[in-house]
């Protein structure tokens, strides 16, 4: 899964259209740089590529009060499409960086739906976080590094603490914190 396709995409959908650094601006806003391994220059590559492959459309050059020419993106149907694919995925993902980028948006869908899709995301969560303790009596080597062993220890710890988020959010929207595409 593309993390910073799903936040363009996300972002421009969103605000009904945006230009190329109004994207970025928001995206910064978030601290995106620091939660994921999206960096300014693929935000603009991202919008770019959307655009070479129908998932945002582009407007012709228009000059702007607040500084140079801008091009203003809408998604397009194919673009809205990929948008909802990726974010399910997302939200199913228990790699931290899709799963933040999911919850950025999980608004977007019906809160039945975010719920069946952090369950799947919990359940991989912790049938990973059970394959590690399993690997602990056979892995490493004796011979390898001593702290290779705690390398385990420390990604298992990793997998205990999304376990515990995601319990708690599922535990929020089920209490019906927060507002959902099938609510009004």
């Amino acid at each position: 899964m593309s993390t910073v396709r799903l936040l363009v995409l996300g972002v421009v959908r969103a605000r009904g259209e945006a230009h190329g650094y109004a994207v970025h601006r928001e995206l910064m806003g978030w601290r995106v740089d620091t939660w994921t391994a999206v960096k300014p220059p693929s935000i603009y590559h991202a919008v770019k590529q959307l655009e070479r492959e129908g998932k945002l459309t582009a407007s012709q050059p228009a000059a702007s009060p607040e500084g140079p020419t801008r091009v203003v993106y809408r998604i397009t149907d194919d673009g809205e499409r990929e948008y909802f694919t990726l974010l399910e995925a997302a939200l199913r993902s228990p790699d931290i960086e899709e799963l933040g980028a999911g919850i950025a948006f999980m608004r977007s869908l019906p809160r039945d739906r975010v719920r069946a899709l952090l369950t799947e995301q919990l359940a991989t969560t912790r049938r990973i976080g059970i394959e590690l303790e399993e690997m602990k009596p056979h892995w490493p080597d004796p011979a390898e590094p001593p702290h290779a062993q705690h390398l385990l220890d420390l990604w298992g710890g990793v997998f205990r603490s999304n376990d515990a988020w995601a319990t708690e959010m599922l535990d929020r929207l089920a209490a019906g914190e927060f507002r959902f595409a099938d609510e009004d």
